[in-house]
């Protein structure tokens, strides 16, 4: 069984956000050689671009609060209660450097055991088509254009486990479940389906 997964896989992990337990479960399966998985090449770098945009942001936001803080000070009544937001300014400072350090984790974890799809030419055309076809964004056309080239020259049974409700649709499905692709429109789904499967597979 063929494993898709994309850009909110690698950031749900890199972010330890809720689902993420389910995330590793699912890596670990395929990192055990159970499933191959697979994700598209450009699904390794937007999760970068995304934790830059998020270290700009708190860096503005940790900046503007400082200088908020250093005028409350000049208040000799405030001045004891702003301990207390030391440890927000802190965390503004350290949380980019921790997320990007996990990225780099499971970016490493990825390429030791996934298949990539390459961005090609090929690829960006049909991507175009698609964000029409189904009103997808650029960067979830270009995702859904690799998944099915990939499915195109496979004949391994596939399952593309995404959060993102904007592949929810009835259409994709369809085309989907033409290349022998089930969607699972949850990581929790996904493993589940995974161990379904598997455990079918045993004696």
């Amino acid at each position: 069984m063929i494993v898709y997964v994309e850009s909110n896989f690698v950031l749900e992990l890199a972010l330890v956000q809720e689902q993420h337990e389910t995330c590793d479960q699912i890596l670990r399966v395929c990192e055990a050689g159970v499933s191959r998985l697979v994700l598209p090449a450009f699904s390794m770098m937007e999760p970068l671009e995304t934790l830059r945009r998020h270290e700009v942001a708190r860096r503005r936001v940790k900046n503007a609060l400082e200088e908020e803080l250093r005028q409350l000070a000049r208040t000799a009544t405030y001045r004891d209660r702003l301990r207390d937001s030391e440890p927000v300014v802190e965390l503004l400072r350290l949380s980019s450097e921790q997320d990007l350090q996990r990225l780099a984790s499971v970016r490493s974890r990825l390429l030791a055991c996934a298949e990539l799809i390459p961005l090609e030419g090929s690829i960006l055309a049909q991507a175009e088509e698609h964000q029409e076809d189904y009103d997808l964004s650029p960067q979830d056309a270009v995702i859904y254009a690799s998944v099915l080239a990939h499915r195109r020259i496979s004949g391994e049974s596939g399952c593309f486990v995404t959060r993102d409700r904007d592949f929810d649709d009835l259409e994709i499905k369809r085309e989907l479940r033409s290349y022998n692709c089930k969607l699972l429109s949850n990581f929790a789904a996904g493993y589940q389906f995974l161990r379904g499967l598997y455990s079918e597979e045993s004696p």
